[in-house]
């Protein structure tokens, strides 16, 4: 099952096994996945699974600031696959195929994810 991990920002740390159902995300209380930032709206964003194309997918919810994949900015529905990076405000949230056992599990697979963009050039 997918999960959904906050990388970077006031919810660092959280992460959300995601189910076959729609998510909203944003700063609103009643959100499943609250992000407690400034610059991101009541309901800012929605990560939906398609049974039709057994995929997620991510649409902005006309938020004031935007959404971001992988640092270009969504205008419709958008795609996700593993690994994939979105910015809302001053949050980063990962996408991910992988389920976890818990919090620290999550965070392990994003640190160990992120080694794979670092150069392995000796200097």
């Amino acid at each position: 099952m997918a999960s959904i991990i906050i990388v970077s920002g006031p919810n660092e740390g959280d992460y959300y096994p995601l189910g076959h159902r729609t998510f909203v995300i944003g700063r609103g209380e009643s959100c499943p996945i609250q992000v407690v930032d400034e610059l991101v709206s009541r309901k800012h964003a929605q990560v939906r699974y398609d049974a039709s194309d057994d995929r997620y997918h991510l649409l902005d919810m006309k938020s004031a600031n935007g959404v971001f994949l992988n640092g270009r900015r969504v205008e419709e529905d958008a795609l996700l696959e593993d690994g994939d990076i979105f910015e809302l405000g001053h949050s980063k949230l990962m996408y991910t195929i992988e389920d976890f056992e818990d919090r620290e599990s999550a965070l392990m697979h994003y640190k160990v994810s992120g080694q794979r963009h670092r150069s392995t050039m000796i200097r």
